[in-house]
C-alpha cells in the first residue's frame, strides 16, 4: 500500500515522488518510493534518495533507505534531511524501526546517519551469497532508528 507524499519537506528541501516499485515476492523485493531531492528555493535537483517498505533479512543488509547527493551540492546535510523526512514516511507505514546500511569507510554517509538520528548496530561481514558480496562489499555498518 503506497500513502500520498505531498507533505515530505522542509523550508529547504522537498521530496519530488519519480516513481513507485511494487513488491516482487520472487526476488524479494518489496514496495518502494523513489524520488528526487529538492531545493524549495528553485525546484533544483540536488540528489535522490528512496524508501523500501517493511523489514525482511535483504533489507537488513541492504537498508530501507538509500540515497545519494550530487557532488556539487554535498556538505548541506541533504540526504541528512531527507533521511528524516523519510522516517516519516515508514511511521505511516506503521513501522518501529528501520536500517540505513553503509560501507565502513563511507565517512560521509555515516555521518548522515548520524545526523538523522541512527545509532551504529554493528558493522557485520556480509554474507558470500548476498549481492552486495557478489558485487565486490565485504562488509557494512548497519545503522537502526528506532521510530516508537
Amino acid at each position: 500500500m503506497f500513502f500520498d507524499i505531498n507533505h515530505l519537506k522542509t523550508d529547504e528541501i522537498f521530496l519530488k515522488l519519480e516513481k513507485k516499485s511494487e513488491a516482487n515476492p520472487e526476488k524479494k523485493w518489496v514496495d518502494a518510493y523513489h524520488f528526487k531531492i529538492c531545493l524549495v528555493s528553485d525546484k533544483t535537483e540536488v540528489g535522490d534518495c528512496d524508501f523500501r517498505v517493511g523489514n525482511t533479512e535483504k533489507l537488513y543488509f541492504g537498508g530501507n533507505i538509500g540515497y545519494n547527493v550530487y557532488e556539487n551540492f554535498r556538505g548541506n546535510h541533504y540526504a541528512g534531511k531527507a533521511c528524516l523526512l523519510l522516517l516519516d514516511l515508514a511511521k505511516m507505514h506503521n513501522m518501529d524501526y528501520l536500517y540505513i546500511t553503509c560501507n565502513p569507510d563511507n565517512h560521509a554517509s555515516r555521518q548522515t546517519c548520524i545526523y538523522a538520528g541512527g545509532h551504529l548496530e554493528s558493522i557485520i561481514n556480509l554474507p558470500t551469497d548476498n549481492d552486495m558480496y557478489l558485487e565486490g562489499d565485504r562488509q557494512k555498518c548497519i545503522y537502526i532508528f528506532n521510530l516508537k
